[in-house]
């Protein structure tokens, strides 16, 4: 009775699984500040891409973490054929071809050597047009690579025109953008700075979103919406309902929501000291960002969660 009456469902088909892949590891690395997440050697990425896809997760989002010495100003080495992503994707696009949605985070900040999300002027503040111009770089190297969608997070004005444009006149029509529509500078990217072994000193502020505006995050939407994203992203997830619901009700494009690495590392602590019950919690999290309105949730419990509901 509960079943058939339930408004909100949480599948598998809608949770999509980030992943790390880093440089020069012969094991896979634990992420301290994310028990049971781990940055990836290839073929551990691939067993554990397999094995999620086989349990049902609508899709897989790739992390590159490249050598800190391959880092520079420009984060070239996201660009490069062999450079430790693009290798990643090739390697899952060959072994997974269209049984997945395979991702990839279209940004700067694991590659460059001052961390920030793009390329910096003579005054250390990020150039815009100069950063998009280096997306669309990313963009069509991810896309050469497999990537069936791309993942611009990086928060620069314009920046989903010039990839769709780039990627247009690059032969890849069919690639999509999934647009980081919405990108808060919020506390609860901490444990993903660990995951991605980032260089940055200072904050990102001024280029990603102020948390109490939730009009211009709408306007944000808006405008990526305009400039041909075929799908929008508000993250973090769980501290941002109102916008994923304010999203989702003027978007004509599937609206995504990340549960990002301080969410997840938050519970995953209070389950370790026996406050909550991780999966209880975990489940009712994930279907609360479902009831507000996404389509589509990034979070680093999809695989177990595909497990859990089997």
């Amino acid at each position: 009775m509960r079943r058939l009456v339930a408004e909100t469902s949480l599948e598998p088909r809608h949770l999509v699984l980030p992943m790390f892949i880093a440089d020069g590891l012969t094991e896979p690395r634990a992420i301290t500040s994310m028990p049971g997440v781990v940055q990836h050697t290839r073929e551990s990425l691939r067993r554990a891409a397999v094995a999620a896809v086989d349990a049902g997760v609508g899709g897989l989002m790739l992390f590159g973490v490249p050598r800190d010495d391959d880092k520079d100003a420009t984060g070239s080495v996201g660009i490069a054929d062999d450079g430790v992503l693009n290798v990643a994707l090739r390697d899952l696009a060959a072994e997974l071809g269209d049984a997945t949605v395979l991702m990839a985070d279209t940004c700067l900040d694991e590659f460059t050597d001052h961390g920030h999300c793009g390329v910096l002027d003579d005054e250390g503040r990020v150039d815009n047009d100069a950063t998009n111009a280096r997306y669309v770089e990313l963009a069509v190297a991810q896309a050469n690579s497999g990537a069936h969608v791309i993942g611009p997070s990086g928060m620069m004005d314009g920046q989903v025109t010039a990839i769709r444009d780039g990627l247009d006149a690059a032969g890849h029509q069919d690639v999509a953008v999934l647009a980081y529509a919405a990108k808060f500078a919020s506390g609860f990217y901490g444990p993903f700075r660990e995951a991605v072994a980032s260089s940055l000193e200072g904050d990102r502020r001024t280029y990603q979103q102020d948390p109490g505006n939730a009009r211009e995050a709408l306007h944000e939407i808006e405008l990526d919406i305009a400039e041909g994203a075929d799908m929008v992203m508000v993250k973090p997830a769980m501290a941002y309902l109102d916008v994923v619901r304010a999203a989702a009700d003027i978007s004509p494009v599937p609206v995504a929501a990340y549960q990002v690495s301080g969410e997840y590392a938050m519970i995953s602590a209070a389950a370790a000291n026996g406050w909550i019950d991780m999966r209880t919690v975990a489940l009712e999290t994930l279907t609360g960002i479902r009831r507000a309105g996404a389509d589509i949730v990034l979070t680093y419990w999809a695989a177990d969660v595909a497990g859990w509901l089997a």
